[in-house]
């Protein structure tokens, strides 16, 4: 069974520079400052109080961390048993360490949680970018950025909501740091950074609706017109069979393979209602990046191994299971109940590295995280 795989990264200085009245804890000044007077140390409480949350029973989740403070020594305080990827090159650890963390820990798990103030989410946008869920417990000084939990009870319960199976909206939200040097001498200046995709209201919102009800027609529209204008027209599109997918290619004003796989690049058909060996070579005569889109059946879920063969283990193992895209109404997802989507590859092996949490397009600018599982 497929877990939730949270990588959890602490600054042990967030919010130290407070205590202090330093204002901020970046740079090397808080750092001997802190050696020379001591602070108290306060993310690690602010952990705990998230992730004590997730210790009921029956819960499959599983956690990959950095070495000491910066997330080890806080899970196995809660008996948490997690794969502990390095540590920090001295104690107290420093920005770079938290940017080599982030960027390890992005490899192996769904969700990257750090606690920290806005130089972390900023040293975290640096290392992962914008495709990474990630999720801020607050613990700094400087709270500007919108990437964060309202609290830490707050961040501990969106953490055991995803666990349970519940829908989770995803959201890019801001990354702003403000300049501590001008804030030291009174006046507040922050800076947009970029944008990073996390997990925000839980609850089933329908935002496409007629007679109180979503419409999927009217759904798989805006999944199509916010996904049009950002496709790349260097990169190779694989879209499976259904009306969502269809939509997508309709909005483009190109005729759709209904209950088929067709390929797209540049604005142009390639292959439509392509077999297993068309698209494999069409793979090996690309030379830029490749994406599968795909949808959920309804009622049963399988995004992989039900209606579209064609996208086979070989085809899905060239592209790659970070290039793929999943699509799907909200009420399609919310008709499982709970349950995960499903993979059913005839590749078992392939079927167990395609599990995990994804990204699910559902509507114009709206996204959840969802769980994906072989079947069995």
């Amino acid at each position: 069974m497929s877990r939730l795989r949270i990588g959890l990264l602490i600054n042990p200085l967030a919010g130290v520079g407070g205590s202090l009245a330093m204002k901020g804890s970046d740079g090397e000044m808080i750092r001997e400052r802190i050696a020379r007077e001591g602070a108290s140390l306060r993310s690690a409480e602010r952990a705990r109080r998230a992730l004590s949350l997730l210790c009921a029973p029956g819960l499959q989740l599983s956690f990959v961390t950095w070495g000491g403070a910066m997330g080890q020594t806080v899970l196995e305080e809660l008996g948490f048993a997690p794969a502990v990827l390095g540590r920090a090159e001295r104690e107290p650890s420093s920005a770079a360490d938290s940017r080599r963390a982030a960027a390890e820990l992005s490899q192996a798990c769904d969700l990257l949680v750090f606690v920290g103030g806005d130089g972390t989410a900023r040293d975290v946008y640096d290392a992962v970018g914008e495709q990474q869920p990630v999720l801020g417990i607050p613990a700094g000084v400087k709270m500007h950025s919108a990437v964060f939990a309202v609290s830490p009870e707050a961040a501990g319960e969106l953490l055991l909501q995803l666990a349970r199976g519940g829908l989770v909206g995803l959201r890019r939200q801001e990354v702003r740091d403000i300049d501590e040097t001008a804030f030291r001498e009174g006046r507040v200046r922050t800076r947009f950074y970029g944008e990073m995709m996390v997990p925000g209201e839980g609850r089933f919102l329908q935002h496409t609706k007629v007679g109180g009800r979503e419409d999927q027609v009217l759904v798989a529209a805006d999944i199509a017109a916010w996904l049009a204008p950002e496709l790349d027209p260097h990169t190779l599109y694989l879209l499976g069979p259904g009306s969502t997918t269809a939509a997508l290619l309709e909005a483009l004003g190109l005729p759709a393979t209904l209950l088929g796989v067709d390929a797209l690049r540049g604005g142009e058909i390639l292959a439509a209602d392509a077999d297993e060996s068309g698209l494999l070579a069409l793979l090996a005569g690309h030379d830029g990046p490749a994406q599968i889109i795909v949808t959920a059946i309804g009622g049963q879920g399988h995004i992989f191994g039900r209606g579209n063969q064609q996208l086979s283990p070989l085809v899905i193992r060239a592209v790659g299971r970070q290039n793929i895209r999943l699509i799907a109404a909200k009420s399609k997802i919310a008709a499982l109940e709970g349950r995960p989507l499903l993979v059913d590859t005839n590749d078992p092996a392939l079927d167990r590295e395609l599990e995990g949490y994804y990204p699910v397009t559902t509507g114009y600018e709206d996204e959840i995280l969802y769980r994906v599982a072989a079947s069995t």
